[in-house]
């Protein structure tokens, strides 16, 4: 199960009114676990940066001057996320600019249902409780104290762990590695290994066999298993 914890940082609230992304960021989990795969993007949103956008995230017109447009990075982010869903706090905000970005490009848009909004599961999980992602943070004890400014891979990173509490921690699919067809889950919900198809080969040298069978036939009617019945 592919997943991309997204978030983004823009130049306002509605792109309607000409407000653009200026940064993406996003990790990559595989089975409620992080890959170490991102997507980092600065992007030049080709206008002048209102001074209450740059109180919250601090990105300025001489450092976005240089980065590139939304167009020229449209598909490498669209191939990053490729059909995995994607999670995003508040995701009605990030899914709206995302896919007025690619409408201008003529690129088809997002489903909306390809999202997962973490504001909504955290209402759900926790009504009339604050569910900020720093109150969350709270909550969950997750460190967010380099949270100085927003930033979209930070943030992303930071949302990844709330995630992973809000939908039961890391147990359900802590997997250690093994594909989905090597694992079940009991009747109670709980993980558990399935029996290999194949049986890995045995890790004993041909010597150590040997050393093996001959320390045994030292041991005759001794020997512990052979007075079990």
């Amino acid at each position: 199960m592919r997943e991309i914890v997204l978030d983004t940082e823009t130049t306002g609230f509605e792109p309607n009114e000409g407000d653009r992304i200026v940064e993406i960021g996003a990790v990559e989990l595989w089975n409620h676990l992080p890959t170490g795969k991102t997507y980092h993007q600065y992007i030049n949103p080709e206008r002048a940066m209102p001074a209450e956008a740059f109180a919250v995230h601090g990105l300025g017109d001489e450092f976005l001057s240089d980065k590139p447009k939304f167009a020229e990075i449209a598909q490498d982010f669209l191939d990053f996320v490729g059909d995995a869903k994607m999670v995003i706090h508040n995701a009605a905000f990030d899914m709206k600019f995302i896919n007025a970005e690619l409408g201008w490009l003529k690129i088809n848009p997002l489903p909306y249902d390809q999202a997962i909004d973490t504001l909504m599961i955290a209402r759900k999980r926790f009504p009339g409780s604050p569910a900020s992602l720093d109150a969350l943070c709270r909550r969950f004890d997750i460190d967010n104290s380099s949270r100085t400014l927003h930033g979209a891979l930070l943030d992303s990173e930071i949302l990844a762990e709330v995630y992973l509490e809000l939908v039961g921690g890391r147990q359900p699919d802590f997997t250690l590695g093994t594909s989905q067809s090597e694992t079940v889950f009991a009747e109670n919900g709980e993980w558990r290994p399935m029996r290999r198809a194949t049986p890995l080969p045995s890790r004993l040298t041909n010597e150590e066999r040997a050393a093996h069978d001959a320390f045994v036939s030292k041991l005759g009617d001794a020997a512990m298993w052979k007075q079990i019945s």
